[in-house]
């Protein structure tokens, strides 16, 4: 050994665990979560073990160019967030979007996340059907495909590729992008198609509940019911 290198062992030790799972496919699932449920922790679970993913980052969003303003502050959403997601290895929260004094454009999270990865890293962009739908009003959005993987939770029974509400554009991104089940080949590009188990939750739904004093207990974790309760949420 040279003298004044530092063995492997040293090198090792101090490597990032970003580092040491730099070619991990991680995925990234952007949402008001006003409030995060269980839903949205499932379709989580499905599309990782659809696509092998290392770890999901969960975005609340700050700033939504595409819909109204969340209903509650964004410290709240976030902090609901992560006492969802404790307890799960896979699962973590990211903050960034809530930090950004900008509107929420996922072109620019993604952006973001490349510069920090760097262009090898597989992601994977995780999208409810309908989102995916919408797409072609999002900001920028042909440039997704040059930032990420796009996985797409379907409802059983409904078929995105019969359904008449696909706009052409879409069809033909998934025409010349859709893989099969399974790690798509390379960091970014490919659109995977995937039935989901059905649960009917909205937070719309839940946050309804909650105003006119309902039960909403089993449609959401227990951790973030109480955190509701606790700050006086939605009533």
């Amino acid at each position: 050994m040279v003298s004044g290198t530092p063995p492997v062992e040293a090198l090792t030790a101090h490597r990032s665990p970003l580092a040491a799972h730099a070619l991990h496919p991680i995925g990234v699932f952007g949402g008001t979560f006003d409030p995060i449920h269980l839903g949205h922790l499932r379709l989580a679970e499905e599309m990782a073990e659809a696509v092998g993913l290392a770890s999901v980052r969960f975005l609340p969003a700050g700033r939504p160019p595409h819909r109204g303003a969340p209903c509650i502050a964004g410290q709240h959403r976030l902090e609901m967030a992560r006492r969802a997601v404790a307890g799960n290895p896979r699962f973590v929260v990211d903050d960034r979007e809530i930090r950004r004094d900008a509107p929420s454009y996922t072109v620019d999270t993604l952006a973001d996340l490349r510069t920090e990865l760097g262009d090898a890293q597989p992601v994977w962009l995780l999208l409810g059907a309908d989102a995916f739908l919408g797409l072609p009003g999002w900001h920028d959005w042909r440039r997704l495909f040059a930032l990420a993987h796009i996985v797409v939770a379907e409802r059983p029974g409904a078929s995105l590729l019969q359904s008449d509400a696909l706009p052409e554009t879409l069809r033909a991104e998934i025409a010349a992008r859709q893989v099969a089940d399974g790690p798509a080949a390379g960091p970014a590009g490919a659109v995977l198609l995937r039935h989901m188990t059905p649960l009917a939750i909205s937070a719309t739904a839940i946050r309804d509940a909650l105003a006119h004093g309902r039960s909403v207990r089993y449609l959401l974790p227990d951790a973030v019911l109480d955190y509701i309760q606790e700050n006086r949420l939605y009533a």
